[in-house]
């Protein structure tokens, strides 16, 4: 599957940014339905990190402390589309963010990714 991951970009400290990532291909024999997403993000000098996860229906959802109540990820089965809604930004979640595929959405938190998406950039000036 190929991952394309779009909707970065500079923006102030408390805005919000909708981050989109499109899926084509099958992964595994597996149409986008059948699998998990998730975004992870890595600032420079840092390890990259899991954000959030959401399960094939989009029923279960996982987030990581730092951005929990403000984040919220999203997918549409039928456009093949996992959105991360992202408010009130703060400058430490400046990263270059990735969406990733995986088994389930415990194992995007767990970090165990089939497949990685090409980054896109979050700027965040305070």
């Amino acid at each position: 599957v190929q991952l394309q991951a779009s909707g970065g970009g500079l923006v102030t400290a408390g805005d919000s940014l909708r981050l989109s990532c499109t899926a084509s291909g099958r992964t595994s024999g597996r149409t986008f339905s059948e699998i998990a997403m998730g975004w992870f993000r890595q600032a420079p000098g840092k390890e990259r990190e899991f954000v959030a996860s959401i399960n094939r229906s989009g029923t279960l959802t996982y987030y990581s402390d730092p951005v929990k109540g403000r984040f919220a990820v999203s997918r549409d089965n039928a456009e093949n589309t996992v959105h991360l809604q992202m408010k009130d930004l703060k400058p430490e979640d400046a990263a270059v963010h990735y969406c990733a595929a995986g088994d389930t959405a415990q194992a995007l938190r767990n970090s165990r990714v089939w497949h990685w998406g090409q980054g896109t950039q979050v700027t965040v000036s305070s």
